[in-house]
């Protein structure tokens, strides 16, 4: 039998099956032993092939087979520095929750978001959020954020959870898809979700004063299907975004602006670096290409992991 697994919790799968029934399904201990160095071997988002276990007082299920993902996005391990996280599978598009305070998000984690999904061939939606209660210097910010991001093809879209704005524009982005949301905990993520399908009832807890980060709700990442013709991946917050298996000859290019460029660069195997009639280099000194975007480069090429949550644009 087949079917997609929906939920996670270390130990067991929640699977649906192509009849539209749930069963939880544990896996074979040889898929442990494969050569997968993620911390979870099977992911939500997954097609797998699996048995029912006879041996089991409860109906469960036992997974022998995941079959080939069409992508996943993936970063390294909170805990296990050797090891990587799969957040999910079989993804369409994933939505990056932006806010710019309460809490900041950064310019360096949007982008190791962005270069993982450009690797893995994700297209991703910046989501900026909470625009209800910004002051002028913050709806500033958005706007500074957008003339980066919109020119090199990125989708960008303010909403208010709170208040409703544009959420029908994102359901209509939503309809027939299969979608990740994703960001820092307390981005107003699950509060966006319950509106998109107030069904769901997700739970929301407030922001923490004193951190001006979000309280964790989400432990694991879960599927649902909603009633607009859409399924969702809602992904527990993250902290920090460690980008993973990316060569350095390679990273460039999942920087849409500097692979535009990369033709006109003198040597073939240019990275941007100290290289002479750099194209990159060229159309940075004129402005053309983002300065934060490109320290965001520089930080992953030299693997500078531990900065990935400071502000590239303050210095803080």
């Amino acid at each position: 039998m087949t079917g997609t697994v929906y939920k996670s919790t270390g130990s067991w799968y929640w699977v649906k099956t192509e009849e539209g029934k749930f069963l939880k399904c544990r896996i074979k201990g040889k898929f442990r032993i494969q050569g997968i160095k993620s911390t979870n071997p099977i992911a939500v988002g997954d097609h797998v092939k699996f048995e029912i276990d006879t041996k089991s007082d409860e109906e469960t299920g036992i997974i022998t087979e995941i079959f080939d993902r069409k992508n996943y996005i993936v970063r390294k391990s909170v805990n296990l520095s050797k090891q990587t996280h799969i957040i999910a599978s079989n993804i369409d598009q994933a939505f990056l929750l932006v806010t710019i305070d309460n809490p900041p998000t950064f310019t360096t984690f949007i982008d190791r978001f962005l270069v993982t999904a450009e690797a893995y061939s994700i297209e991703v939606i910046l989501v900026f959020n909470k625009i209800d209660t910004y002051k002028i210097e913050q709806k500033a910010e958005i706007l500074y954020l957008k003339d980066i991001y919109e020119p090199i093809g990125y989708k960008c879209i303010e909403v208010s959870a709170a208040e409703g704005t544009n959420v029908e524009e994102i359901k209509d982005m939503m309809t027939h898809k299969v979608s990740m949301f994703s960001g820092h905990s307390g981005v107003g993520k699950t509060t966006l979700l319950n509106c998109i399908e107030p069904t769901l009832d997700l739970r929301t807890k407030e922001i923490s004063e004193q951190h001006k980060q979000g309280q964790h709700t989400t432990t694991f990442a879960e599927m649902f299907d909603l009633s607009f013709d859409a399924r969702i991946i809602d992904t527990p917050g993250i902290k920090g975004f460690g980008v993973v298996d990316i060569d350095k000859d390679e990273l460039g290019d999942y920087f849409p602006e500097f692979f535009a460029l990369k033709q006109d660069c003198k040597f073939n195997n240019c990275i941007h670096l100290k290289e002479p009639y750099c194209a990159v280099k060229e159309a940075l000194e004129n402005e053309e290409i983002s300065w934060s975007r490109y320290k965001s480069y520089l930080q992953i090429l030299e693997g500078e992991e531990e900065n990935y949550r400071t502000d590239i644009l303050s210095g803080k």
